[in-house]
């Protein structure tokens, strides 16, 4: 090219627009645990390049359906030690109702060998005491009156008077535990309350939970009442001890608690109209019992497309935009069920205009309450989405 006049070199500005919005993650901070699998928190910001600036946004400003985790898992180490047991004993009785024992001992997870119980003190140790059954005594055989071999056992009568009882077990909030015959086992009385109380979900405006007794390390309950109410739980008894580890959890959509110590008579409010109880318990017999109410919510945290779904089944339609609401109003849909229970999604048709067109967005957003872990869906996909928890909720985006 030598020949040709080169021509002078130059620098033309190809975009004045700024960059959009983006998500900015922090490093993690420390692991929710010493040993084992764990949490670790991290700062998720909305944040945008200004004249060469990082510049904090609003988070509605950035893609929704790309906002990292704010939680993400991690491991320390694999934990060294862990609690085992023997085998249980025989009962103690050779009739009637006795008890079963077993012995705990510590256990180094590199050796499989027997350690100082001290090594364990921060691990939760399972019951080492049970009711047991031989059969009915000789000289029990044949002297019962009819009827007298059937005797109800209420957890209700914690409470200390008949009337509440009575009342409770009409509401049917505390199912009351399986009438037995004499020596018929405490362990399978108890095992059934467990099965009758844990792992249900509450729709009633007001009642009472009795959650002592459980044999369970952990029982998990839920209280569900419509969208405009919030709930109240009053803790009326507690035998939990704190020292052992034992804990009560309260988690809803915009709250988290937990709490051990002066648990009688604390007042927790929800702040929206679900709210998940979990109690776990070390020692046998010990539990809380929990009164709860709802009322209209003091703050509206919920939008008019929104919807509340308490299953086991349902159909749901992207809500239709009211016409006078703003465009950029994302309509939800919650669905909660029991604790034992999991929830699925399957999309039956769906119509979100061509799958390639990004320049709108229009979405269906899928989020597991449990993990807070997103899916979205876009274009014409069919899908089937399963949660790993209790709860889930759904967003229409335009």
């Amino acid at each position: 090219c030598q020949p040709v006049p080169k021509p002078e070199s130059r620098v033309e500005v190809c975009d004045l627009n700024p960059c959009p919005p983006r998500w900015k993650v922090t490093p993690a901070g420390p692991c929710s645990s010493s040993c084992g699998l764990g949490l670790a928190a991290q700062l998720v910001t909305c944040v945008q390049i200004l004249h060469g600036q990082e510049v904090l946004q609003e988070e509605r400003l950035c893609p929704v359906a790309e906002k990292p985790l704010t939680s993400v898992p991690c491991v320390i180490r694999t934990c060294s030690y862990e609690w085992s047991f023997s085998e249980w004993s025989e009962c103690s009785t050779s009739c009637g109702n006795g008890i079963q024992t077993r012995q705990d001992f510590c256990l180094s997870s590199l050796t499989h060998k027997p350690v100082n119980p001290l090594f364990c003190r921060r691990f939760p140790k399972a019951i080492v005491v049970r009711g047991c059954s031989a059969g009915p005594c000789p000289e029990q055989e044949g002297t019962l009156s009819p009827g007298a071999e059937l005797q109800p056992v209420t957890p209700a009568t914690h409470l200390g008077t008949t009337a509440a009882a009575t009342e409770h077990r009409h509401k049917g909030l505390d199912v009351p535990l399986e009438q037995t015959k004499p020596g018929g086992g405490e362990e399978i009385t108890a095992k059934r309350s467990f099965l009758c109380v844990c792992g249900n979900l509450f729709l009633n405006a007001t009642g009472i939970i009795n959650m002592t007794g459980v044999e369970s390390r952990d029982c998990t309950v839920a209280i569900g009442r419509p969208l405009r109410e919030e709930i109240s739980v009053t803790i009326l008894e507690s035998s939990l001890n704190c020292t052992a580890g034992e804990v009560l959890l309260f988690s809803g959509r915009m709250m988290w608690r937990t709490g051990c110590r002066k648990l009688p008579l604390s007042l927790i409010n929800s702040r929206t109209n679900t709210l998940i109880v979990k109690q776990r318990v070390v020692l046998p017999g010990n539990g809380v019992i929990l009164q709860y109410s709802s009322r209209t919510a003091t703050k509206k945290y919920y939008q008019d497309c929104d919807q509340q779904l308490f299953g086991p089944r349902g159909e749901i339609v992207n809500p239709v935009q009211l016409p006078d609401e703003r465009q950029e109003v994302v309509c939800r849909t919650f669905i909660t069920v029991a604790p034992r229970q999991r929830v699925s999604i399957r999309a039956l048709n769906t119509d979100l205009g061509p799958e390639g067109n990004h320049t709108h967005f229009n979405y269906i957003l899928v989020r597991d309450v449990s993990t807070m872990k997103t899916v979205v869906f876009r274009g014409k996909q069919q899908f089937l989405w399963q949660s790993t928890g209790s709860q889930a909720e759904i967003e229409f985006h335009e």
